[in-house]
């Protein structure tokens, strides 16, 4: 754990949008860039951090608890029972508020692969969504993926990517596209590449069967993302390193993992950290409809689903499909299971994915002028307080 900056320089204030006087947090253990604060300060004013509060400022006591940014989720396919891919308006932002119920306060909605022409109408859909400012962007996991490394993708509906089609989705999107997964060693891979990194969407390397050469010639090419690095591409090898090695080894590549317990193991997952270091991590979700939902059958995409003991399979082929993990269970675990420190989880579940998204000016730390965007923990790391933009989402009952 970082050393503690001086309790003179750290206090960060903020206060609540509908309310004339400023809300202080106060006693928390804060996790600041600079490092963890005991006995820190956040005050919330209107939807923002700012540097001072009044001297009428409400005070809530938070100590005994941690206070990190709100988290950034940008690969997540529903929750709450509903399916960013097939839902309503209404279904959508169900899922949404799950999420944020579980503190993840920005989240990209992803989509599965389908038919063309019915991604190209989601992607208009979803673009209202994240225009009302529910979402920071969509994400196109498919078609454009490896049928040797579909998981749970309908093999019929999958495509090369054709610059021309992937550009369709995008223009689609109304400039919402964030990032676009794709197989880059298929034809037209890396002209697509270099065509999303031309109009600022993201090129992530997934769902692939590339050689270590041909991954390093896509990163070259602009990629910068690993889809749920390790799961669906091909292990690493001693003589055929694959593009696990290749994903690892550039400083230019950001490495997403599914912290559940399910999809690595934890020595995957320390291997991820030391290899790439904490600057290069983002946990995500990767979630379905299941998330904060419970077991039993789903549908995802065209395919059908079933959750059991949390775990997301495929009914046909038993593939992992998806999961149902919440961002507020993976710091849970990164914390007391992987023995990360709370740091550098921060950067992984906050910092590093808003950076990738282009908005840490607003999100992903707790620093004055962004929003006011926070997760209370307490000492064991079980969430007890969401809040964004200013507000409760849950309240935290401290006593």
């Amino acid at each position: 754990m970082a050393a503690s900056a001086a309790r003179a320089t750290s206090t960060v204030h903020a206060r609540s949008p509908h309310h004339p006087s400023s809300t202080v947090l106060a006693g928390a253990r804060v996790v600041l860039p600079t490092g963890t604060v005991e006995g820190g300060r956040l005050v919330v004013e209107g939807t923002k951090i700012v540097k001072d509060a009044p001297a009428d400022a409400a005070v809530h006591d938070l100590s005994g608890h941690w206070v990190v940014p709100g988290f950034v989720d940008i690969h997540n396919h529903g929750g709450g029972g509903a399916s960013f891919t097939s839902g309503t308006a209404e279904d959508v932002l169900r899922g949404v508020m799950t999420h944020r119920r579980h503190g993840t306060t920005t989240l990209v909605a992803s989509t599965v692969t389908g038919d063309m022409d019915f991604l190209a109408h989601r992607a208009g859909f979803l673009s209202e969504l994240v225009e009302q400012g529910d979402l920071a962007g969509i994400h196109f996991e498919g078609p454009f993926i490896s049928p040797c490394r579909k998981g749970a993708h309908s093999e019929e509906l999958l495509r090369d990517p054709d610059p021309a089609e992937v550009r369709k989705l995008i223009d689609a999107a109304r400039g919402t596209a964030r990032m676009v997964t794709l197989a880059t060693e298929l034809p037209g891979g890396i002209d697509s590449v270099r065509m999303l990194a031309e109009h600022g969407v993201i090129a992530a390397v997934g769902h692939t069967d590339a050689t270590y050469e041909q991954t390093r010639e896509a990163i070259d090419a602009g990629a910068t993302v690993a889809t749920h690095l390790f799961n669906a591409m091909p292990a690493l090898g001693h003589r055929a390193p694959g593009p696990i090695a290749a994903l690892l080894e550039d400083e230019r590549v950001t490495v997403e993992l599914i912290n559940d317990g399910t999809h690595l193991h934890p020595a995957a997952l320390e291997l991820a950290f030391r290899s790439a270091g904490a600057g290069r991590v983002a946990f995500i979700t990767d979630a379905m409809d299941a998330a904060g939902f419970g077991d039993g059958r789903y549908q995802l995409g065209p395919l059908e689903v079933e959750v059991k003991d949390g775990v997301a399979r495929l009914v046909e082929g038993d593939s992992i499909a998806g999961s149902t993990l919440t961002l507020d269970t993976a710091f849970k675990r990164a914390v007391t299971v992987d023995r990360i420190p709370v740091e550098e989880v921060v950067a992984a579940i906050s910092a590093n994915p808003a950076k990738l998204l282009g908005v840490h000016d607003k999100v992903g730390s707790l620093e004055a002028g962004k929003d006011a965007d926070l997760v209370v923990l307490d000492a064991d790391f079980t969430l007890r307080g969401v809040m964004r933009h200013g507000e409760w989402v849950v309240r935290p009952r401290t006593g």
